[in-house]
């Protein structure tokens, strides 16, 4: 069983930044590595994923602000945040599977979710 950890959660004014990180317990480079969010009432959704040949796909609202990378020796993925808004305030969850990429932005294409890491944006 492959086991997430997320870290890198906490308060930031709007226009700060954050960094994200994910400790995979497993060699991630057997999976595609994303991330998620989910907001208060809202479904989670796509954020952003870095395939296993480090190709990187964003959703349009976080394009230019984050960034996304993976690091093999050290079985970790991160996801760098810059100018955050109210609106990036979410619980955040790192996510592992074998994906296509019509399929990268549904909750479904990946095995393993870690518990998230809160990400709270003042306005």
């Amino acid at each position: 069983q492959v086991q997430l950890v997320e870290s890198g959660g906490g308060l930031v004014q709007s226009g700060g930044s954050l960094r994200l990180s994910c400790l995979v317990s497993g060699p991630i480079g057997n999976y595609d590595m994303a991330w998620f969010r989910q907001a208060p009432g809202k479904e989670r959704e796509f954020v952003s994923v870095v395939r296993r040949n480090n190709a990187k796909y964003y959703t349009d609202s976080v394009k230019g602000r984050f960034t996304i990378s993976r690091d093999s020796a050290k079985n970790t993925v991160d996801l760098q945040m810059n100018s955050l808004t109210f609106e990036d305030t979410g619980l955040y969850y790192c996510a592992a599977g074998s994906i296509i990429l019509s399929t990268m932005r549904r909750i479904e294409s990946y095995y393993y979710w870690g518990q998230g890491t809160q990400v709270s944006v003042s306005s």
